[in-house]
């Protein structure tokens, strides 16, 4: 069986090394390149392309310090032709996260403090073109199906994302090329949803379910 050749994709050169001993235990798999951002990652994909020698899956890290963080990096992997799969590994669990990740083309997304089996299988199924799931991920994916009236739409957690940087609604109109009047509209339901009637409640209550980082995480 030829192996799955992975490019590995993290800032952290300790996590990188210990991502690489994990995955190399594993029988059909090979860490094939490493990366330490994510334009790191595309430059290195393009380049094995020009090359003719491809990677089957990239294991992507979300937040790579000053350097491309890892949805934008997906994003522009998912344009490559070919485009090989990209499978999420990180600490973040937020559903702003996710849902950006899963919007990007992410084929999968997994939690760095899941069972090394667990991120075994979701290598195999991610590169065998299946999604891979972390059990949260999955739960949270299938209550938007489940309970759309409910779930904070992508535009209104992104919303959340920036009302929690402490930014006016004029100033996130401006980011999100919407109007004012719009985002006032947003934050209307985004209370709703959260059962919470001012902006410091919503971004209390957005941290404590989870939907995004808390204040100091944020990028």
């Amino acid at each position: 069986m030829t192996a799955i050749r992975v490019l590995l994709v993290d800032d952290h050169p300790v996590v990188r090394a210990g991502l690489r001993a994990m995955l190399t235990d594993f029988a059909g798999i090979l860490v094939a390149a490493e990366a330490a951002d994510g334009q790191a990652a595309v430059d290195e994909l393009q380049r094995r392309q020009v090359l003719g020698d491809p990677v089957d899956l990239v294991l992507m890290d979300l937040q790579m310090g000053a350097g491309m963080d890892g949805v934008t990096a997906t994003r522009l992997i998912r344009l490559l032709d070919p485009a090989p799969p990209v499978l999420i590994l990180t600490t973040y669990d937020t559903d702003a996260d996710i849902l950006a990740a899963v919007e990007a083309g992410a084929s999968g997304y997994m939690l760095k403090d899941a069972p090394p089996e667990q991120i075994q299988q979701a290598v195999l199924a991610a590169a065998a073109g299946q999604s891979a799931l972390a059990p949260k991920v999955a739960a949270l994916l299938m209550d938007r199906i489940t309970n759309p009236g409910m779930a904070l739409t992508r535009r209104e957690v992104e919303l959340l994302e920036l009302l929690a940087t402490g930014l006016s609604n004029r100033a996130m109109a401006q980011r999100v090329f919407i109007s004012e009047a719009t985002v006032k509209t947003h934050l209307v339901h985004i209370y709703g949803k959260l059962g919470v009637d001012n902006r410091t409640a919503a971004i209390a209550e957005a941290t404590r379910r989870r939907i995004i980082r808390s204040p100091g995480q944020q990028a």
